[in-house]
């Protein structure tokens, strides 16, 4: 058995089609990875530099950043708000305008996405003095929102450790 296994390996269209195996399943992983590094798409486009750039505070629109574990996403009446007040002629604008005429709730995908076994609440690193750029990097130059890499726990320990070292950041 073990020489007849021997015997096909010598043969030049099986080690061609191992390798094209191997290839296919390496460039499957390396998809997999690539693709979950990539922001999602949300329903509504939207420019988080430009309402950066206009004055909105990251907490105006994620205010359960102060009292729960989730930043939490705006609501159609929070965009609604200040998109009343404005010309809203856009595709995304008119979009937002059919989900308040509606009353459907914008079914935003969230992009900072923790494990089921993280606890996270952002209410003491907010006490604490930590901006939102230390965490979520510098999103008033994202047009989307991108997800950090090497975002892990031991990412997180070394923050704690400098912090408690003395030096903030």
């Amino acid at each position: 058995m073990l020489q007849k296994i021997l015997t096909l390996l010598k043969l030049p269209i099986v080690r061609i089609g191992i390798g094209v195996v191997f290839l296919l399943i390496f460039s499957g992983a390396g998809y997999g990875l690539w693709s979950i590094q990539q922001p999602p798409p949300q329903p509504l486009e939207f420019n988080h530099s430009v309402h950066i750039e206009l004055g909105v505070q990251c907490l105006y629109c994620h205010p359960g950043a102060w009292k729960q574990a989730s930043a939490s996403l705006p609501t159609s009446a929070k965009c609604w708000g200040c998109h009343q007040q404005m010309e809203n002629s856009k595709p995304a604008q008119q979009e937002l305008v059919s989900y308040v005429q509606s009353g459907e709730p914008i079914p935003w995908v969230p992009v900072f996405i923790q494990p089921d076994f993280v606890y996270f609440n952002h209410r003491p690193h907010i006490a604490a003095g930590v901006n939102c750029e230390t965490c979520h990097g510098e999103v008033s130059r994202m047009a989307v929102p991108q997800p950090i890499k090497g975002q892990n726990m031991g990412w997180c320990l070394d923050c704690h450790r400098e912090r408690a070292a003395g030096n903030p950041e």
